[in-house]
């Protein structure tokens, strides 16, 4: 994910869109919305509301993809457009969220990669359409921005999860069944490569505070979250249950996005936190750097809440697909957390 790209994004927000396209709904925006469940069959909507795809052929795979799941897919009127490194102009992307969303036919929305830019776009959804449309969309890294804005909105229980265009090994396959066609009550619990080294090193967790916490499962990207602090779009934390993941953050940087999360009150008012992966995040040159594993010392264990590390979440070929804005029960000492309830309205 293009990082520098996306900050210097959000900087545009205030040059770059134009006055808001939709009202804010009103009343309890964190009243719990669930979306209608899905079968093999439906019609999936593919959009780019992010940054662009180089590649075509990542269309070609996000299709067949969704198509050997059981889809028939629906590609967004502007998923293959280009403006820089966007997937399209601001109200074109906004535009095909819109549609997906409003269109009867589609019955759930996946992106095809995240990137950056879809933080742009906020101000341009019809949120009041989502709520009458509530409807599965599935994405991870740059989608936080979305999964944040529609939850802080709408209560809309959205999916953090793999990309069109991205890993569809059988775990992925095996949980998106599992979630979406059966509706389990997943427990996410890491799974291990088979190996015969003599101790398991294969997606270990680390215990930060041991404890079991229950609440709203929120977070997602580290980046994105901190960038959207401070605007409406920025969910409500009390007592919810924070993951976060990133990839190719230098230590320093994590430390001064961990510091946002304190000083904006976040860490604060949750009651459990759940640390994924932080891939190609090892400390660079420079005299003194701090690692991943002392910054999240210094900022969550002070809080006294069961929190660990480790867990199958972000830019990583096998990861949990977590029902953002669900309730779920984690349990620090064994590295796990299960969803107490069903996500879906059938």
């Amino acid at each position: 994910m293009q990082k520098r790209d996306f900050l210097k994004s959000i900087g545009l927000l205030a040059t770059s869109i134009p006055a808001f396209s939709f009202a804010l709904p009103e009343g309890n925006l964190a009243k719990e919305l669930k979306p209608y469940a899905i079968k093999k069959g439906d019609t999936v909507g593919l959009i780019s509301p992010s940054a662009a795809s180089s590649d075509r052929m990542q269309f070609t795979f996000a299709k067949e993809a969704l198509e050997a799941l059981g889809f028939q897919v629906k590609l967004g009127d502007h998923a293959m457009s280009r403006r820089g490194h966007l997937a399209g102009t601001d109200e074109e992307r906004a535009g095909d969220l819109n549609q997906m969303f409003s269109d009867k036919e589609v019955k759930a929305i996946v992106s095809v990669r995240g990137g950056s830019g879809a933080a742009r776009i906020l101000p341009l959804i019809d949120y009041k359409s989502i709520s009458i449309n509530p409807k599965p969309l599935l994405g991870y890294s740059d989608i936080t921005a979305l999964h944040c804005a529609i939850q802080s909105q709408t209560g809309l229980i959205t999916f953090h999860g793999p990309m069109g265009s991205g890993s569809w090994n059988s775990f992925n396959v095996d949980q998106f069944e599992r979630m979406f066609f059966d509706q389990e009550k997943i427990t996410f619990e890491n799974v291990h490569a088979e190996s015969d080294d003599l101790v398991v090193k294969s997606n270990r967790i680390q215990t930060l505070k041991g404890g079991i916490a229950e609440g709203k499962i929120l977070g997602g990207n580290l980046t994105v979250l901190t960038a959207i602090s401070g605007s409406p779009y920025y969910p409500d934390f009390k007592d919810a249950i924070l993951f976060i993941e990133d990839v190719g953050e230098d230590p320093y940087r994590i430390d001064r996005m961990m510091s946002t999360l304190k000083l904006n009150g976040t860490l604060d008012q949750i009651k459990g936190f759940i640390f994924g992966q932080c891939s190609d995040c090892e400390p660079g040159g420079g005299y003194g750097s701090l690692t991943v594993d002392q910054v999240l010392d210094d900022f969550i264990l002070p809080l006294n809440i069961p929190a660990y590390s480790g867990a199958m979440i972000g830019h990583i070929s096998k990861q949990f697909i977590i029902p953002v804005g669900a309730q779920v029960k984690m349990d620090a000492d064994a590295g796990t957390f299960v969803m107490t309830e069903s996500v879906f309205d059938s």
